[in-house]
């Protein structure tokens, strides 16, 4: 089983593992996340905790959907963190600490693709979470169909559009955020934002 490291001058082995973290229960839960990020600057291992409860699921799904391949999600999930872990001691809250989040995952997508100049995005997963005992089987494969399809439809946008649609859909941030994290102004992040989602239309209808 993976759990969070205790101490604060490593990352935790395989933070991926993310259903196995074990969260302090006792952090005060009205503390918001710059507060969280500055409290573990200053070594708080507990806030870091509270911090990667509330965040990885949504940079999780992000990654995934904007990778679609689970082995290369799993390492810049870690990276990401890993890249939070040790920059920690150099954060000032000047953003919100989900655009500072988001924008770290998007670098280090952009960066493997720079390494990785024949990637490709071949669908090799399920990025929703895990059905309820209570789902029936005809439930679960139109469910899993749906997301088939959708996940067909965001394979064929271009990395930038996806890359932006995901931001304002998973991430939930907004049109000002996106163009920050992705280094264009705001006309360029709203247009990319418009193609996405008329394409995907376009695209789901024709695959119904």
């Amino acid at each position: 089983m993976t759990t969070l490291a205790t101490g604060i001058d490593k990352l935790p082995p395989r933070l991926c593992a993310r259903r196995n973290v074990a969260y302090a229960r006792n952090m005060t839960a009205d503390l918001d996340d710059s507060a969280l990020m500055l409290r573990y600057r200053d070594g708080d291992v507990a806030a870091f905790e509270a911090l990667y409860r509330r965040h990885n699921d949504s940079l999780y799904r992000y990654l995934l959907r904007l990778c679609l391949n689970q082995a290369t999600t799993d390492d810049l999930f870690q990276e990401t963190w890993g890249k939070i872990v040790k920059a920690r001691g150099n954060y000032r809250p000047t953003a919100k600490f989900s655009t500072f989040l988001f924008r770290v995952a998007h670098n280090c997508f952009i960066d493997y693709v720079r390494r990785n100049k024949r990637h490709t995005n071949e669908i090799d997963v399920d990025p929703d979470l895990s059905a309820t005992a209570d789902d029936s089987p005809e439930y679960l494969t139109e469910r899993h169909l749906a997301r088939r399809r959708l996940h067909t439809c965001l394979a064929k946008l271009p990395d930038d559009q996806r890359d932006v649609f995901l931001l304002h859909e998973e991430a939930g941030l907004s049109i000002d955020e996106i163009a920050q994290i992705t280094s264009v102004n705001r006309e360029t992040a709203k247009s990319r934002l418009r193609y996405a989602v008329r394409k995907l239309k376009l695209a789901l209808t024709e695959e119904n």
